[in-house]
């Protein structure tokens, strides 16, 4: 072969996500930086999958589940089970209405009130969901101890406060973000 005709090959690595070799060494903030994409792209991979199978997001999923297993839940209750505003929670179950995924119905002697039930639509879904759902970030948390859960919430409540991020979104699943 000539110099002109020289085959050139250009290695590329197989994936590019792989951190250096020398993440011990790399600075602490970094391989913390790391370990918040680990766990945020484990979240966004499974509301993909849920979006995927079923044709709706994550918040729609569980709030499926928490209808399917509490017949005749209030909108009131749904939103404390999920941990969200109750205007969150509203809209969550319009949507589900509006999909023909749950019925919802007045309450018999509080007329205020409704009372939610899934829909066999809805059960086909929840059928095609990918489990947790909760979703995988609050199914892990909930595996851990309570040593460290601590922990986690005293170290996370200064990285918010370093942030100083809007705490007003605490109240918003993780799927809307």
């Amino acid at each position: 072969m000539t110099a002109s005709t020289k085959k050139v090959t250009t290695r590329i690595p197989e994936n590019k996500d792989i951190p250096p070799k020398d993440t011990e060494n790399s600075a602490p903030a970094t391989r913390v930086l790391r370990q918040f994409r680990v766990v945020v792209n484990a979240v966004k991979v499974h509301f993909r999958q849920v979006e995927k199978n079923t044709g709706i997001g994550g918040a729609q999923v569980w709030a499926l589940s928490i209808i399917h297993a509490q017949p005749k839940i209030g909108v009131r209750e749904l939103a404390q089970a999920m941990d969200v505003h109750q205007s969150t929670a509203s809209n969550l179950v319009k949507s589900l209405i509006q999909q023909e995924m749950i019925s919802l119905e007045k309450h018999p002697i509080d007329r205020r009130s409704v009372m939610l039930t899934i829909l066999p639509k809805g059960k086909q879904v929840l059928k095609s969901a990918p489990a947790p759902f909760t979703g995988v970030l609050p199914n892990a948390l909930s595996s851990l101890d309570t040593q460290t859960l601590h922990r986690l919430e005293k170290d996370l409540a200064k990285l918010i406060a370093a942030l100083q991020a809007d705490e007003g979104a605490a109240n918003t699943p993780l799927a809307d973000l």
